[in-house]
């Protein structure tokens, strides 16, 4: 189905149970504000304020569709690298995101979750991760994640470092090192990982997101801009999973999303 007016239909999501076919988690590498942008002779910023408004009609548009859980990627380590101008420019605009749409996100029973490190950012852009975590922990609906100042190379390697302060201290056998053991000690270990990972703007990589989480993620690769996304690129992209088989191991034909 297209989603005509998707802020009219925000339906609660019982993240158990989704529809036949449909991926439980999206993830999304939100890229191409500033090309957007330039191909419109229009400052940076104009481009990374239209990024999040095409942010807000994913969340609708997903939570038409029936998605439990969105995850995006909205400021990695490396974006500090970025002009100041540009910088603060994205943190004004996380600031706005938090305080505008909050309260709109609670009522309709969503949860938001910051994921990424805190340290280094501004004291009033934490204190409204630090709101919006609390308004919203209880909310069983949709489940949105925000990776804000996040590494996944980082994170794995704090990770690392704490299984071994463990093996050091004796509180863990080497043995007990396992797949899902490691896993547990990242940031997102009451995260399920993405079915789906979604990067807009035409580039064909990770860019240190997710990167232990996405070992069997379906990924896609769109040539569309950020800002461009809408609605039927989303329904577009759920489509273009359920026609594809999962290949985990010894299970050649699973269904997607089965």
């Amino acid at each position: 189905m297209k989603v005509e007016h998707a802020r009219d239909f925000f339906p609660t999501v019982d993240a158990s149970v989704a529809r036949a076919g449909l991926p439980h988690h999206i993830a999304f590498i939100m890229d191409g504000n500033r090309r957007w942008a330039a191909r419109r002779a229009a400052p940076a910023l104009h481009g990374h304020r239209q990024g999040a408004e095409a942010l807000r009609r994913v969340i609708d548009a997903a939570a038409a569709e029936g998605i439990a859980w969105l995850t995006f990627y909205v400021f990695s380590t490396e974006n500090w690298n970025r002009s100041p101008q540009e910088v603060e420019a994205i943190m004004s605009l996380a600031r706005s995101f938090s305080g505008q749409h909050l309260q709109d996100l609670h009522a309709r029973g969503a949860r938001l979750r910051i994921l990424g490190e805190r340290q280094g950012l501004d004291a009033s852009l934490v204190a409204r991760i630090e709101e919006a975590e609390h308004l919203t922990r209880s909310n069983a609906g949709l489940q949105i994640v925000l990776a804000f100042n996040y590494s996944g190379r980082y994170d794995i390697a704090r990770a690392a470092r704490e299984i071994a302060r463990k093996a050091v201290a004796g509180e863990m056998e080497t043995g007990e090192v396992t797949a899902a053991g490691f896993g547990f000690h990242l940031a997102t270990r009451d995260m399920p990982p993405p079915d789906l990972l979604i990067r807009t703007g035409g580039e064909q990589r990770l860019s240190n997101f997710l990167l232990w989480e996405s070992a069997y993620s379906e990924l896609l690769f769109l040539d569309i801009l950020w800002p461009d996304f809408d609605a039927a690129a989303l329904h577009r992209a759920i489509e273009e999973f359920q026609r594809r088989t999962l290949r985990i191991g010894a299970y050649p034909n699973r269904a997607a999303g089965a």
